[in-house]
């Protein structure tokens, strides 16, 4: 049973209205994008509805208190090693938190590692309403069960009220447990999204290795040398999320026609794409901006994940068409080589742009939310 220590590296601001109605917790900058989303539509259905927040800038600008801003300390693999202090410290003041000021639920936004730790830390203190008190514990973003480790179902259903999915098939997963799961539709679907990146055949090529530290370093190399052997003519953006990914990048000594892009309010065009298989894949993938993806970790994160995942795709675009939009080229046939006849064939051949147009449009009516369901909604209903 989870246990809190006796001091905690950190303590959490009270709510700065007196009350708190949700508290939100994410742990990346997507999870902190898709939250900020959630709690916009939540308020201007619900105005008066006070959120607080362990996030980022994004949930702050959605107008919830920011506890602690989470979106900088994102790892992966063997590298949560190197803060499992951090993440301990983490888990304990959120449910002290939510047992000390009791907000009417708790929204948990992916980072399954990290949050369903604290709703299980929730649980066993009492806190939760699976656990015998008065705080709703809710998630959004599925972990991806499907994918690997699908036991994880069942204690889910114990300690979780209710689950909202972002892709259609997930609340079979979980059709053999009492837990409540609702499909509300992608996010990256909505009428209010803005996409970080579109489809132009004259624009430059895309070169996008992913917002994790220790996976960019693996992968920009990868990337560059790939885009100077295609030869494409073309030159090449590359989005980063963060100082921190910049600096990374910088390392690479990217050639001067490699050009380096914050990203945020701009969308940036590309005529093709060499991407990790992380979220930058499935944003390139509604573009319809044909290329390949890639990923590459340290190897003994790798074997591990091998034996964990059960999914003949990586890339979440090409699962859900179930035909390969994407190419694949993982850990060891993450090649230079190879990347660069795709990227090449992705800028001269006329059929992958049509065919990338295709796939973009199945894909929209695919994760398009269903008439009545909407994330907002979804949370409005469990706030009462």
């Amino acid at each position: 049973m989870p246990t809190e220590p006796k001091s905690l590296p950190f303590s959490l601001p009270p709510p700065e209205a007196g009350r708190v109605d949700l508290l939100v917790i994410a742990g990346e900058h997507s999870g902190d994008q898709h939250a900020a989303r959630a709690v916009r539509e939540l308020t201007t259905l619900r105005p008066g509805t006070r959120a607080c927040a362990l996030g980022g800038p994004a949930l702050q600008a959605a107008g919830a208190q920011l506890l602690h801003d989470m979106t900088g300390t994102s790892t992966i693999g063997f590298a949560v090693f190197s803060k499992l202090s951090y993440y301990r410290g983490i888990i304990a003041a959120a449910a002290k938190w939510a047992a000390e000021h009791k907000p009417r639920a708790v929204c948990f936004v992916d980072s399954s590692g990290l949050n369903l730790r604290i709703a299980e830390t929730m649980f066993a203190a009492g806190t939760s309403a699976k656990g015998g008190g008065s705080v709703k514990a809710l998630y959004y973003i599925s972990p991806q069960i499907w994918a690997s480790r699908r036991g994880r179902r069942f204690a889910m259903a114990k300690h979780l009220d209710g689950l909202a999915a972002i892709f259609p098939f997930e609340p079979g997963v979980y059709a053999d447990t009492s837990l409540p799961v609702e499909f509300v539709g992608h996010p990256f679907v909505s009428e209010d999204y803005h996409a970080p990146v579109r489809y132009d055949a004259a624009g430059p090529v895309l070169l996008l290795p992913g917002s994790r530290r220790g996976a960019v370093s693996r992968i920009f190399p990868i990337l560059l040398e790939a885009y100077r052997l295609a030869e494409t003519g073309r030159d090449a953006t590359v989005l980063y999320p963060s100082d921190e990914i910049r600096g990374v990048l910088e390392a690479a000594n990217p050639p001067p026609n490699v050009r380096l892009v914050e990203g945020g309010s701009a969308t940036v065009a590309g005529s093709a794409v060499l991407t990790s298989t992380g979220t930058m894949s499935m944003h390139c993938a509604l573009a319809g901006i044909p290329g390949a993806v890639t990923y590459k970790t340290d190897l003994l994160t790798y074997f591990i994940g091998r034996l964990l995942v059960r999914v003949e795709n990586l890339g979440i675009a090409n699962l859900l068409l179930k035909e390969p939009m994407y190419p694949e080229f993982i850990q060891g046939d993450a090649k230079p080589a190879a990347l660069a006849a795709q990227l090449a064939d992705a800028v001269k051949n006329p059929e992958r742009a049509m065919k990338a147009a295709q796939h973009a449009a199945q894909l929209r009516e695919l994760l398009a939310h269903p008439p009545t369901v909407t994330i907002g909604n979804w949370l409005a209903g469990h706030l009462g």
